[in-house]
């Protein structure tokens, strides 16, 4: 038994998408880094920004979302996919909010306006997903 109760030997991608998340973050970090480090603040950087930026902030939200949905678990089991779809619109998220502190325009309410907006929209697909038909083994 793992962290919490969770038998974490009973499935294998899981493990696999944390090494994948821990690459993406260190790629999007050692970028990040490279771009502060080495660049002016041009055109061609900030956009380096913002690649970088996406992939630190998927990179490190996908670990955490994968723990969130093995902890929390339903049935039938979340698929991978949505740990990365949902790691992916964190990371948009991100990009958005520092899109949004470039132009001087982000507050408080403009922040939490965006998040439900991204919850609304991820509690759709879901309710999208389970209510497709599907032939399920009958134990």
């Amino acid at each position: 038994m793992g962290i919490a109760g969770i038998d974490m030997k009973k499935n294998t991608q899981f493990k696999g998408i944390m090494v994948m998340g821990l690459m993406l973050f260190l790629f999007g970090g050692i970028g990040l880094l490279l771009v502060f480090a080495l660049t002016l603040p041009t055109l061609g950087p900030r956009w380096m920004f913002f690649f970088f930026s996406m992939a630190a902030v998927c990179g490190l939200a996908v670990p955490c979302i994968a723990y969130l949905h093995r902890r929390f678990s339903s049935d039938p089991p979340v698929s991978i996919n949505v740990i990365l779809r949902q790691s992916i619109w964190l990371g948009i998220y991100g990009n958005l909010l520092a899109w949004l502190q470039l132009g001087r325009v982000l507050d408080g309410y403009r922040a939490i306006f965006l998040a439900i907006g991204f919850i609304a929209i991820e509690t759709l697909l879901q309710l999208i997903e389970k209510s497709r038909w599907r032939i399920r083994d009958v134990e």
